[in-house]
């Protein structure tokens, strides 16, 4: 397994990630999937503590425990669940983050995390006292890195400019190319790596993705756009799968240091990470697949 560098940071992450968000609440499937990975050469682990009102970062904690060295651990803040109500608001506030860490650091059974992040954001967050609230954890040695977890190009500039994230993680596909258009190059200039979720579009992208559409289609792809285009993908002549030159195509851009396909099953695991076992695509290859795809871009929060 290959590894990149974190933006500016010491962290090197395997190229393949495991977004952990698709685990299930189970604990034996759960700690199943996670170990193989490891197995596999995967030591980023990505979780919020959003998921499943902690159960996911409490699934995390056991699978790691005795291996957290080998480990890069990341979770998220900022979607607040209050007991006894449904859903969950938004709070970017210091004072929240600094309690929520805790609980956090209690659930993944640890006293530090390598990558916290903001699990959202807006303009009109109070920015400065967010940024404020993760070094003051970084000092404090609770976290050695924080980043972004966001969509918002308006607030990923603010970020990129205005604080020491070493990470954004963005939606990034052959079917959601919009960070191509103002977000990758920008990270680049700024050193800060992008880690690349939803790298095949919630299965659209793997053998039998025509299973997967909806009738209302994905982001500004019609239903009936996708069915051709996704004959054409499965007609192209590649290495491995279909999902396997998916994930490769989300790591070819040089601000990406690690793409994280969910899985739900072990052989879902095991044949995302054989992604790491093919070569890096051709300029060539990444021409002729966006030359099947568009060109997206923001229609809001610009």
């Amino acid at each position: 397994m290959r590894t990149n560098r974190l933006g500016s940071s010491e962290l090197q992450i395997s190229e393949i990630g495991l977004g952990c968000m698709s685990l299930g609440t189970e604990e034996k499937p759960a700690l199943r999937i996670i170990h193989e990975a490891l197995e596999r050469g995967v030591n980023y682990l990505d979780t919020a503590d959003l998921y499943d009102e902690g159960r996911n970062e409490e699934l995390v904690g056991k699978a790691v425990r005795g291996r957290r060295s080998e480990v890069v651990l990341a979770t998220k803040v900022g979607n607040r669940i209050v007991p006894g109500k449904p859903g969950w608001t938004w709070d970017a506030s210091k004072s929240y983050i600094m309690s929520a860490v805790k609980e956090s650091l209690r659930r993944l059974q640890t006293d530090y995390i390598d990558l916290y992040q903001l699990h959202g954001g807006t303009l009109d967050d109070p920015i400065d006292e967010t940024i404020e609230a993760f070094e003051e954890l970084q000092r404090q040695g609770v976290i050695r890195y924080y980043g972004i977890s966001s969509i918002r190009p308006n607030v990923i500039r603010e970020y990129a400019v205005r604080s020491r994230i070493v990470s954004v993680m963005s939606q990034y596909s052959l079917l959601d190319r919009r960070p191509e258009e103002s977000v990758l190059d920008l990270l680049e200039q700024h050193n800060i790596s992008m880690i690349a979720r939803g790298p095949v579009a919630k299965g659209l992208l793997a053998d039998g993705g025509l299973s997967k559409l909806k009738p209302d289609g994905y982001l500004d792809y019609t239903a009936d756009e996708l069915r051709p285009l996704l004959g054409k993908f499965a007609a192209l002549p590649h290495e491995g799968s279909l999902a396997q030159t998916a994930i490769r195509f989300s790591l070819a851009h040089p601000a990406v240091a690690s793409a994280i396909p969910g899985a739900s099953t072990v052989e879902q695991l095991i044949h995302n990470v054989g992604a790491a076992r093919l070569d890096e695509l051709r300029p060539d290859q990444i021409v002729q697949l966006k030359e099947l795809t568009k060109a997206n871009v923001y229609t809001s929060h610009r």
